[in-house]
C-alpha cells in the first residue's frame, strides 16, 4: 500500500500521481509543491531547525520539551454519519498525553452513535489513543515525524515567501511617509 506524500495517509486504491510522487486526493497534489520544495532543502538546515523546535518551548502550554509530533484520534456519529480523523499536534509530551486522553474520552462519548461505522471505529480510535499513551516519541531525540513536519512548514514558508515578493503591490504602506 502506498503513502501520501503529502499528509501521509495510507492509500488503499487509487490515488493521484505526479513527478514520483503519490498522493492520496487532489488537495494533497495541489499541496505537492511543498513537499518537491522540502525535499530540496538543505539536510543541515532541517537539522537546526529540527533541533530548534525539539528544544523550544511547546506552543500549546508554553513549558520547556523535548516537543515532539504527538498524534490523537477522535471519532464521532450521528445515525447515518460517522467522521473519524488522527490529528497530530507538534508539542510536549504533557499536552500529547492530554490530547490523547481527551481525545479517548471523546470517542467514548460521541463515537457510538452511528450505524455501523460509529460501532466500528469507536473501539478503534480509542485503542489508537491508549496504545499511544504508552508508545510515545522518544526522549532521546526528534522523531522522524516532527523532522518532516519541519521540513514541510520550511518549504511552506520559503513558498509564502517567494510569492510575496513575486506580487507587486502587496507592500505595507506606512501612513504619512
Amino acid at each position: 500500500m502506498a503513502k501520501c506524500s503529502y499528509c501521509g495517509s495510507t492509500i488503499l486504491f487509487g490515488g493521484k500521481k505526479d513527478e514520483g510522487l503519490t498522493f492520496c486526493n487532489d488537495k494533497c497534489l495541489g499541496k505537492g509543491v511543498v513537499v518537491r520544495l522540502a525535499q530540496q532543502l538543505s539536510e543541515e538546515e532541517v537539522r537546526q531547525e529540527v533541533m530548534t523546535v525539539y528544544r523550544g518551548k511547546c506552543a500549546k502550554c508554553d513549558g520547556y520539551g523535548p516537543i515532539d509530533v504527538h498524534v490523537s484520534h477522535r471519532v464521532w456519529s450521528a445515525l447515518f454519519m460517522t467522521s473519524w480523523s488522527s490529528r497530530p499536534q507538534v508539542v510536549c509530551a504533557s499536552c500529547g498525553t492530554k490530547g490523547k486522553v481527551n481525545d479517548a474520552l471523546f470517542c467514548l462519548v460521541l463515537g457510538w452513535w452511528g450505524i455501523p461505522w460509529g460501532l466500528i471505529m469507536t473501539p478503534i480510535q480509542i485503542g489508537r489513543n491508549i496504545v499511544g499513551l504508552f508508545k510515545t516519541p522518544a526522549p532521546s531525540g526528534p522523531s522522524e515525524a516532527l523532522t518532516s513536519v519541519v521540513r514541510a512548514t520550511m518549504a511552506a514558508a520559503c513558498l509564502a515567501e517567494e510569492e510575496a515578493k513575486s506580487q507587486p503591490g502587496l507592500h505595507l504602506q506606512v501612513p504619512g511617509r
